[in-house]
């Protein structure tokens, strides 16, 4: 049977894609490592991995009516995973509203069979991979405040330049 490898994710705009990616340059000679392409800068929600084709199916059908609550996440400090070697940038804490929206989710997803992570939530975006050096650069630039209404269901496909995203389907805002 087929599959479709998913995450839920928060997707940036345009300008503030730019901007993480900003923030990325500016990382890179402090922890060298590969840049993520700015198209693909994301902050996961929930990684569900290898999903059997039904079940995908009826993720990307039910997502547009799973809507998260508005709120904001302010980007503020690098972080480092040292065992992936990855440089990320994120809050110094998931405030209650985004931890709300990433339980809501799994809560949701326990209806399709999945159970949520054993670790904590740790909203990040991440950066740089590969990077050389297990401590973040001491200095992150200026806060950027993310503000969302909305999540998106990504496939993603491995190709020979890496890994390539596709926006599946997307939630819809809540009503005014």
């Amino acid at each position: 049977m087929s599959t479709l490898r998913l995450f839920y994710a928060l997707w940036p705009e345009p300008d503030l894609a730019d901007t993480l990616s900003t923030w990325a340059a500016q990382a890179q000679p402090h922890s060298h490592g590969r840049a993520m392409r700015t198209e693909t800068l994301h902050m996961t929600l929930a990684f569900l991995g290898s999903v059997e084709k039904e079940i995908a199916e009826e993720l990307i059908d039910a997502t547009p009516y799973h809507r998260l609550q508005p709120g904001t996440v302010t980007v503020d400090r690098y972080g480092v995973f040292a065992r992936p070697r990855i440089l990320w940038a994120g809050p110094e804490q998931a405030p209650d509203s985004l931890q709300a929206s990433h339980d809501g989710l799994w809560l949701w997803l326990s209806a399709f069979g999945f159970a949520p992570p054993t670790q904590p939530f740790r909203p990040h975006v991440t950066l740089l991979r590969n990077i050389e050096r297990n401590d973040p650069p001491a200095d992150a630039p200026p806060p950027v405040t993310w503000r969302y209404d909305r999540m998106v269901l990504v496939a993603s496909e491995s190709t020979d330049g890496g890994s390539r995203y596709r926006v599946v389907a997307r939630s819809k805002p809540q009503p005014d």
